[in-house]
């Protein structure tokens, strides 16, 4: 009985959670601000890639170089993509997310949740997490 109820609970908790994700249109300014650091990650500009940080991330870092490595290290699948796809974007309460489907030159699928910010009418990149990988089992 102890362990139905804790299950209800629990699933009673990810209800809430799932309905409190409101699915956004498209933002091609959103979109646009993560494609243009994955290209400056291509290229190995740690300069421009950083400009796409939020001022709390680049207050982090403190500089590109700092930024750079912990990129390289981090997120080898954001340094160097093969594919980019976006999935959608999600107002998670009173956040953007952002659902990024990155394929690394390996051909391994990565699914990255950005948090954007809108600073000065410009979108800033505020968070990165890697998400759990969907079981795709069949």
């Amino acid at each position: 009985m102890r362990r139905m109820l804790k299950g209800a609970a629990l699933a009673a908790i990810l209800a809430g959670q799932v309905w409190a994700q409101e699915v956004q249109a498209p933002n091609a300014g959103i979109e646009g601000t993560i494609q243009s650091q994955m290209n400056a990650f291509l290229a190995d500009d740690f300069a421009t890639a950083f400009t796409f940080a939020s001022p709390s991330i680049q207050g982090m870092f403190r500089t590109p170089e700092n930024f750079g490595a912990m990129v390289r290290n981090g997120y080898p699948m954001v340094w160097r993509p093969d594919d980019v796809r976006f999935g959608d974007l999600r107002d998670i309460g009173g956040a953007l997310w952002q659902k990024v489907i990155v394929t690394d030159a390996e051909g391994r699928a990565f699914v990255l949740d950005y948090r954007m910010v809108e600073i000065d009418g410009q979108w800033r990149i505020a968070a990165v997490q890697i998400l759990p990988a969907p079981d795709l089992s069949v």
